[in-house]
C-alpha cells in the first residue's frame, strides 16, 4: 500500500490555514500523482479551493496537445484548471531553460492571491539533483539547503508535499492508479545540466550508494538548519548597522565584524533590499574595495541587477544607474506630474505655507535641467551669502554619483529651486503666504 496519502496528510497538517490550493500541473507523472492525491483527498471534502494551473511554454511542437491533455485530466478529476501561455524569446546567450523557469514562476506568482498555497510535485530525487547542481556551482549552505518544504511565494506560499517521497514511491502510485501522463523528450537531453545529473551521474552514484537521494536530502536539511542559524545572527548584526531610513550600511560597523559575519550581513542586507545576490568574487570585492579605497575615491562594485557604492562611510545598494545626458532640458507646465529620464523619478507640485512664489510659478517658463556649473553660486532663500553647489550637496549629504542627476528648476532661465532641497532667492515667499512646493518622488 502506498504511503503517499499519509505523507500528504501530514504535510497538509503543517500548512498555514487556507482553503485555496493550487497545483502546478505540467502533465508529467509527478505532478499528475500530486493532483490525483489532492483530488482524492478533497473530492468529497467541503474545501472548495483545489484547482490546477498548466503553464504552456510553447517550446515544444506538442505543447498544444499537452495543454489539452491537462485540461482533459482535470475535467475527469473534476478539478478546475487554467492554462497560461508564455511568449518566450531568449536573448542571445541566455539559456532557454533558465528563461522558461523564470517566466513560469513569474506567471504563477501573478495569479497567487493572499494566503494561497501553490503546490509543486518536487520529490526526493529532485532535491538530490538540486543539491548536486549547487555543489558543482560552489554554493554554500544556503544553496545546499536546496528546496524547502514550505516557503513564502508572492502573496501566498509554495509547498512541496512530496519532497520526502522517492521516485519509486511516485512511480508505483502512478502505475497502480493507471494514470496517464506526458513524457517530455527534453528530459533526456544532456544539453541541460540537471538532465545530465539525473540520467548519468545519479544512476552511477546510486549503484554504489542505493540510499543516495535520501541521504543527500538529509544533508540538505542539515544545511538548511545551519543556514537558519547564520541568518539569525546576520539579522541581529544587520539591525545594528543598517539605517532604516536610508537603507544604508554603516561601514565602520561592518568592519568590526569577522569576515564571515560581514559576508553574511552583506547577503542579508542585499536580500532584504530585494536585489539579486552577487557571486563570491563580487562579494569579496565589496568587502575589500569599499574598505580600502581612499576617502576621496568613489568605489563601485556591480553585478547583474545591482550595484553597491560608498559615500561618507556608508554603503548604498541600488539599481544600475542608467546614463543621463546632462545637456537635457525639460519644459514643465508645473501642474501635471513630470516624469524624469534615466530612472531619476518624477516631479510633482502642491501648494502650502511658504515655498515658491505662485506669481512667478504661474507666469514664468518652467524648465528642468541637470547640468551643474562648477563655478555657479546660488543664493538659498533666507541666507545672507551665496554658496557653491559643492557645499550645498555636502550640506544635504547628496552622494557624489547623484550630484549630476539632481533636477534643477529654472523660472525664465533663472535658478529657482534645487529639486526639493532648497529654494533660491528671489523666488521664496514667507510662511504666512501660500506658495508652491516641489515634491521629488525618487
Amino acid at each position: 500500500m502506498s504511503m503517499l496519502p499519509q505523507w500528504l496528510e501530514k504535510h497538509l497538517d503543517r500548512l498555514p490555514g487556507t482553503d485555496r490550493y493550487l497545483v502546478a500541473y505540467s502533465g508529467g507523472r509527478d505532478s499528475h500523482v500530486l493532483l490525483h492525491l489532492l483530488a482524492r483527498r478533497f473530492g468529497k471534502s467541503s474545501v472548495p479551493g483545489l484547482s490546477a494551473v498548466h503553464i504552456n511554454h510553447g517550446l515544444q511542437p506538442e505543447a498544444g496537445k499537452w495543454a489539452a491533455h491537462c485540461l482533459e485530466v482535470c475535467r475527469k478529476l473534476d478539478v478546475p484548471c487554467r492554462t497560461i501561455e508564455l511568449k518566450l524569446a531568449p536573448a542571445r546567450g541566455e539559456s532557454p531553460e533558465a528563461q522558461a523557469r523564470e517566466a513560469r514562476y513569474q506567471a504563477l506568482e501573478s495569479i497567487i492571491e493572499t494566503g494561497d498555497v501553490l503546490m509543486t510535485a518536487h520529490h526526493q530525487q529532485d532535491q538530490a539533483e538540486t543539491v548536486l547542481l549547487q555543489l558543482f556551482r560552489g554554493a554554500g549552505p544556503a544553496g545546499l539547503s536546496a528546496m524547502p518544504a514550505l516557503s513564502r511565494f508572492g502573496r501566498g506560499y509554495m509547498a512541496r508535499p512530496l519532497l520526502d517521497a522517492s521516485v519509486a514511491d511516485i512511480d508505483d502510485y502512478a502505475r497502480r492508479e493507471q494514470l496517464c501522463w506526458i513524457d517530455d523528450p527534453t528530459n533526456q537531453s544532456f544539453q541541460y545540466d540537471r538532465n545530465f545529473i539525473r540520467n548519468r551521474i545519479i544512476p552511477i552514484l546510486s549503484g554504489r550508494w542505493p540510499a543516495l537521494a535520501r541521504t543527500i536530502s538529509r544533508s540538505a536539511r542539515h544545511c538548511a538548519e545551519s543556514q537558519e542559524l547564520v541568518d539569525t545572527i546576520a539579522a541581529a548584526d544587520l539591525a545594528e548597522i543598517r539605517d532604516s531610513g536610508t537603507h544604508t550600511l554603516a561601514l565602520p560597523g561592518l568592519l568590526e565584524l569577522a569576515s564571515s559575519r560581514a559576508r553574511a550581513v552583506l547577503r542579508a542586507w542585499i536580500r532584504s533590499e530585494n536585489f539579486p545576490l552577487p557571486g563570491s568574487v563580487q562579494l569579496e570585492r565589496v568587502l575589500s574595495e569599499m574598505t580600502t579605497a581612499g576617502r576621496d575615491r568613489n568605489p563601485l562594485v556591480q553585478w547583474p541587477g545591482a550595484e553597491i557604492r560608498r559615500f561618507q562611510d556608508r554603503l548604498y545598494i541600488m539599481q544600475p544607474m542608467a546614463p543621463l545626458n546632462d545637456d537635457l532640458s525639460l519644459v514643465w507646465d508645473g501642474h501635471t506630474t513630470l516624469r524624469l529620464p534615466a530612472g531619476i523619478g518624477r516631479l510633482e507640485s502642491c501648494t502650502g505655507p511658504g515655498g515658491l512664489s505662485q506669481a512667478h510659478w504661474r507666469t514664468g517658463v518652467i524648465r528642468i535641467s541637470f547640468r551643474v556649473h562648477r563655478q555657479q553660486r546660488i543664493r538659498i532663500a533666507g541666507r545672507n551669502h551665496s554658496t557653491s553647489f559643492k557645499n550645498l550637496f555636502q550640506q544635504f549629504a547628496v552622494p557624489v554619483w547623484n550630484r549630476n542627476r539632481i533636477p534643477l528648476v529654472y523660472l525664465d532661465d533663472e535658478l529657482a529651486a534645487v529639486a526639493d532641497l532648497c529654494i533660491c532667492e528671489p523666488f521664496a515667499v514667507p510662511e504666512s503666504e501660500q506658495g508652491i512646493h516641489i515634491n521629488w518622488i525618487r
